[in-house]
């Protein structure tokens, strides 16, 4: 039987149900600003859900080809799911409620979260397959390096390339001759193609705390927050001349939050591999179908905002006023019950689904 890590899987969910939370508030006009992404350079605990989840891409890499075959069989599973969560992230974005149900092909948006966790879950599990572990640490610090020196130094257009949300920023240049409109906005995506280098950094991190969970060092604990600490002071640091941007995924944007995530990682690890609590089984049920919560709660929430209730409102709108708003309550408090309420439903499905024995593998 192979060996599994609680903390792991509570980590795992517990990322997807703050994806849910921080993604359906009842207004957008009323978050409270740590449920809010920064607006540029910085971070809020809102900017970590997203890193959160491709660490833990990285680190349930280790776990699921701990065995390391290079067989030909490997190789088609990984392209399968990645090509799997690319699909899943296109019908996503293209969509609506209307026949011919998808929305014209010059309006959709190429790029997406499940796209991004696609394509770094292909990287990172075919380099950790075929690039031994001190090799894997050189190029993690190279591809930061070099996304560094690509986003802050090297002339677009003849003039000195900007890290601010502009036609001479590196990002969105490539991402608009790639994709052309096909994007979030015409200045940034926020799941571009030149920041997924990075992103796939940190999915990197994710497998190097992987490994050393399944070692037999007896101070895993420690090493988690040594690694948490180190990497969350290095990319404080780096933040002053490469500042820390979840738009871009800038390199200090990537050490940052890896130190946050070994740092999360480490304290639930604590709790329940070290101590043997038992408490977060709700987020280790709705990670064991991470994906497939994640896609229904997107699509579910996509056709709240789709389908009319009378002739000026939607579901989403009606269920949130109808239920949600209420006199001497603040809007914001309501928006966030709103987002718990979904947030919480989503956790009972991850629930039953768990209980059933029902899995899907995406």
């Amino acid at each position: 039987m192979k060996q599994r890590i609680v903390s792991v899987d509570i980590f795992r969910g517990l990322t997807i149900a703050l994806m849910i939370l921080v993604n359906t508030p009842g207004t957008w006009e009323a978050v409270y600003p740590p449920l809010r992404h920064a607006e540029w350079n910085g971070y809020t605990p809102t900017d970590l859900v997203f890193p959160f989840f491709l660490f833990i891409v990285g680190t349930s890499i280790v776990f699921a080809y701990r065995e390391r075959k290079h067989d030909a069989a490997t190789h088609r599973k990984i392209l399968i799911r990645s090509l799997k969560l690319i699909g899943l992230g296109l019908f996503l974005g293209a969509f609506i409620l209307d026949f011919p149900f998808f929305k014209p092909f010059e309006n959709i948006r190429f790029p997406g979260v499940l796209q991004r966790i696609g394509v770094v879950f292909f990287c990172a599990s075919m380099l950790y397959l075929h690039v031994k572990p001190r090799a894997l640490v050189g190029l993690a610090v190279a591809l930061l390096l070099g996304y560094w020196v690509w986003m802050a130094f090297i002339p677009l257009g003849g003039e000195a390339p900007s890290l601010e949300r502009a036609p001479n920023n590196w990002a969105n240049y490539i991402d608009v001759l790639v994709f052309g409109s096909h994007n979030y906005r015409p200045d940034y995506d926020p799941e571009g193609l030149l920041s997924t280098i990075p992103a796939i950094v940190t999915s990197l991190l994710g497998i190097f705390t992987g490994r050393l969970l399944l070692s037999d060092r007896a101070d895993k604990l420690r090493g988690m927050l040594l690694m948490g600490l180190g990497l969350l002071a290095a990319g404080t640091a780096w933040g002053l001349v490469f500042p820390i941007n979840k738009a871009l995924w800038t390199s200090s944007f990537v050490l940052v939050t890896a130190g946050w995530a070994n740092l999360v990682l480490a304290l639930i690890y604590y709790l329940t591999d070290v101590k043997g609590l038992k408490f977060g089984s709700i987020f280790r049920y709705a990670g064991a179908n991470a994906i497939t919560v994640y896609f229904l709660s997107s699509f579910i929430t996509k056709l709240f905002y789709m389908i009319r209730v009378g002739e000026d409102q939607s579901v989403h709108g009606w269920l949130f006023g109808t239920i949600y708003v209420h006199d001497g309550l603040p809007l914001a408090m309501s928006s966030l019950l709103y987002g718990l309420s979904v947030m919480g439903f989503y956790l009972l499905v991850g629930w039953w689904m768990y209980r059933r024995n029902i899995f899907i593998k995406v």
